[in-house]
């Protein structure tokens, strides 16, 4: 038999048991090797060159979003189903764009992880209905700049524009222009609500 050879990126250990468990008791799927972190990923991914790889988002070190886009620019047919608990409309964008073929929350069934990992095997992306409709919010909306995503990071903890111009060493006369520019970019008319808005979406995480 021709099995579907996986790699299992989890950094808990019950969750990679409990996943092993699901994965192979099917017939036609086999776990050839797992990584706790992004960067054991990349080096069991090019070690074993499985034919789907499950990678969580959230691990130590190196995120999943770093790995994914580090082992898609290496090897650009890299089959990978994301599975999170990442749930915002940013997050999937961005796994996407990092080059994720699916895209599942930790609350699936094991049927549609099953069905996810042979979607994806045979090359069709697999997106479920409730994550297509969070990744059409993100649709047209403005991409913040990589300056814009600190300032609004540090909205999220609260920091005044004084504050803000003080940790990224700015004045604070730009911290104040880029307040304003993240909230037409996000649509929102306060900070409060911007703060709001950068958790749900998933475009700032409070770790």
């Amino acid at each position: 038999m021709n099995y579907i050879r996986i790699l299992l990126v989890e950094d808990h250990f019950l969750a990679r048991m409990a996943l092993r468990s699901v994965l192979t008791v099917r017939n036609g799927m086999q776990i050839v090797a797992t990584a706790e972190n992004g960067s054991d990923a990349i080096d069991r991914y090019f070690e074993h060159r499985p034919d789907v790889t499950i990678m969580d988002l959230r691990l130590p070190g190196m995120s999943g979003f770093d790995a994914i886009r580090s082992i898609r620019q290496r090897d650009p047919d890299a089959r990978i189903v994301v599975l999170t608990n990442y749930d915002g409309s940013e997050d999937i964008y961005r796994a996407l764009r990092a080059g994720a073929t699916a895209y599942l929350l930790k609350d699936t069934s094991g049927a549609e992880l099953v069905e996810a990992v042979r979607a994806t095997h045979r090359g069709s992306p697999y997106i479920p209905q409730s994550v297509g409709t969070r990744l059409a919010q993100r649709i047209g909306v403005e991409v913040l700049t990589a300056r814009e995503q600190e300032v609004l990071a540090l909205i999220v903890h609260g920091c005044s524009n004084r504050e803000i111009a003080n940790s990224l060493g700015i004045a604070e006369k730009t911290a104040r222009i880029h307040v304003s520019n993240i909230l037409g970019k996000i649509g929102v008319s306060d900070r409060t609500q911007a703060a709001i808005a950068a958790i749900q979406r998933g475009i700032v995480h409070l770790e």
